[in-house]
């Protein structure tokens, strides 16, 4: 099984008016630990749609016009990602997406590479989330400890590996810095005993 370990820096949090401005991923064949390949770019977006970013978001990632003035087409970031799936093997069945929050990321990514494209390219459809993961894991050691449920937990990536004893993401939040601490995180939640995070390429 492969996994696509894929996260994304953005303009907004509203994938109807906000712009993808970076988009990060690693290939990883889960049954090795062995890392296929991985792609990042930061992507260019118009003017109009940079008057549109919400404050609060370019806060946290700290990109700037110049830099984004720098960064690739998105049909060609597209044309890339689309290569790189195919020649990988990704496909339903044979893989799955893995990020933190797959409501925020699928719509983003859509606007790189279209749902129909997805669907030609028999693309997986299932995205997974890692705070879905650790909520199940939490609830099964509460089941097993015989615990109460907790009445409340934070799902965020940080507070997952500040569970786990693990460093937060490192700042200011970039997509590949977002990949690396996601795999981390899910190294940690699902126990293996391989390290993630320093996994060769090909």
């Amino acid at each position: 099984m492969l996994a696509v370990f894929l996260d994304q820096e953005t303009t907004g949090l509203d994938p109807a008016k906000h712009a993808v401005i970076e988009v990060a991923f690693k290939i990883v064949n889960l049954a090795t630990c062995v890392q296929i390949t991985e792609f990042q770019s930061v992507i260019k977006v118009s003017f109009s749609d940079w008057e549109k970013r919400d404050p609060d978001s370019i806060e946290i990632n700290k990109f700037c016009w110049d830099e984004i003035q720098s960064g690739n087409d998105p049909d060609q970031v597209g044309r890339e990602i689309i290569k790189i799936f195919n020649d990988a093997g990704i496909e339903r069945g044979r893989a799955i997406f893995i990020c933190q929050n797959p409501a925020f990321d699928r719509p983003f990514f859509a606007q790189l590479v279209d749902i129909y494209t997805h669907e030609k390219h028999y693309w997986p459809y299932h995205w997974l989330d890692l705070a879905s993961m650790y909520w199940m894991l939490r609830m099964r050691e509460c089941q097993q400890r015989e615990e109460e449920i907790p009445f409340s937990m934070n799902l965020s990536k940080d507070e997952i590996a500040k569970y786990y004893h693990l460093p937060p993401e490192q700042k200011p939040h970039r997509a590949m810095n977002g990949v690396d601490h996601l795999i981390l995180c899910f190294e940690a939640v699902i126990g293996s005993t391989e390290n993630f995070a320093m996994l060769k390429v090909n």
